[in-house]
């Protein structure tokens, strides 16, 4: 009889252990979450030279791009990358494009760019001590890569304001996050996610 007790116990261990992984591998399979991207450093040297229209008008930034999914990769189309005058965004500064690529799950990378820069429309921007508050907004699709293929393209805009000093360069020595008003792609998967917690909930009861 303790024997049976015994194998018994183990058997409903061995089950209960089974509904957790089944668990965790399909909330993993089903909840998907955008990049997470950030302006590590922007530079616009045109800006030390104030009096000078004819400083150098290159325009550099470098992005960092985060995959926080665990079973999913992600191929980006081209990034495209355009920096205004702030707040109202009624001027472009300067765009830059980045090719696309393809992130692992769980990876990051590292993705400097150049362009021109409209030296003119910059240096109206700044303030008398050459300072300014620029905007960068970035716009891509990407395509999430699971066991069974590629997902359909979404479409990502995200964006953030960004200080720089009188010599152009960005401000803050940390990455600035950029960010979207559109909710997180996770959300559709709350129902899911429930329906397949009262799934697990009921199996752990009948054993």
């Amino acid at each position: 009889m303790s024997a049976s007790r015994n194998q018994g116990g183990c058997g409903c261990c061995g089950g209960i252990f089974s509904l957790g992984m089944s668990a965790l591998f399909m909330w993993l399979w089903i909840h998907t979450s955008n990049p997470k991207c950030s302006i590590q450093t922007l530079s616009l040297p045109s800006l030390s030279s104030a009096s000078n229209l004819t400083a150098d008008p290159t325009l550099s930034l470098t992005l960092r791009l985060v995959n926080p999914n665990q079973l999913k990769g992600i191929k980006y189309d081209p990034l495209n990358v355009t920096v205004y005058d702030f707040p109202n965004k009624s001027n472009v500064i300067g765009n830059i494009l980045m090719p696309g690529f393809y992130q692992g799950y769980r990876k990051k990378a590292t993705k400097p760019g150049q362009g021109t820069a409209n030296t003119t429309v910059a240096l109206r921007a700044v303030s008398e001590n050459g300072t300014g508050v620029f905007r960068v907004d970035m716009a891509t699709a990407v395509k999430f890569k699971t066991l069974y293929g590629y997902s359909k393209r979404h479409q990502i805009r995200i964006g953030a304001d960004v200080v720089v000093n009188a010599s152009g360069v960005k401000v803050d020595r940390k990455g600035i996050r950029l960010r979207s008003m559109a909710p997180k792609m996770g959300n559709s998967c709350v129902v899911l996610l429930g329906a397949l917690f009262n799934f697990l909930l009921f199996a752990l009861l009948d054993l």
